[in-house]
């Protein structure tokens, strides 16, 4: 007789993080989790002691795919500083994966302390990488630091705003205000 495979432990670690995203930390519930990867939920305990154990290797698994994973890649697909700031923003806080998470986890950081050390701690990671590249083009350590902050208050933040920005579009803008941060000449206006 052949056993049914166990669902793998990724796959609730995913379903957690998915469940997490659209519903925050009390939306990941192994019965709705197993009843979403259609198994029974007896399988969820050969992976994890318990619900807590779950939630934090979904935590571990955000911190290494979101400060890991993207410095890695960054830092492999290379490129001037402006275009490696840029590409760690786009991995971290312009896709459908990682920036739901994001956002739940910075929810949930305001109601739990160990929760919100970890955000700070991939938030220093974010924000060395970010000192780190605007310092190759701005001497001034003060204004690295204030680059650094508006850059990524604008990574975020730009997901909580709608704002009209009359005749120009919120692309256009988020554009412009990037040039500003990495001190980027401003393309010549079309006549």
């Amino acid at each position: 007789m052949v056993g049914t495979p166990r669902t793998p432990r990724d796959r609730w670690v995913e379903e957690g993080l998915r469940a997490l995203a659209a519903g925050g930390p009390d939306a990941v519930r192994v019965e709705a989790l197993a009843k979403r990867l259609g198994v029974t939920k007896g399988g969820f305990y050969g992976y994890f002691a318990d619900r807590g154990a779950l939630l934090e290797a979904m935590l571990e698994t955000w911190e290494r795919e979101s400060t890991d994973e993207v410095i890695d890649r960054v830092e492999r697909e290379g490129g001037d500083p402006r275009t490696k700031i840029q590409r760690a923003g786009a991995l971290t806080f312009s896709n459908d994966r990682l920036l739901p998470i994001d956002l739940a986890i910075r929810d949930w950081a305001r109601r739990d302390e160990a929760v919100a050390e970890r955000l700070r701690r991939v938030d220093a990671r974010r924000m060395a990488l970010l000192r780190e590249m605007i310092g190759t083009f701005c001497a001034d350590p003060d204004e690295v630091e204030a680059r650094s902050l508006m850059a990524f208050a604008m990574a975020i933040g730009g997901h909580f705003l709608d704002l009209d920005h009359g005749p120009r579009t919120k692309a256009e803008v988020r554009a412009h205000a990037a040039d500003i941060l990495l001190a980027r000449p401003r393309p010549k206006p079309k006549p």
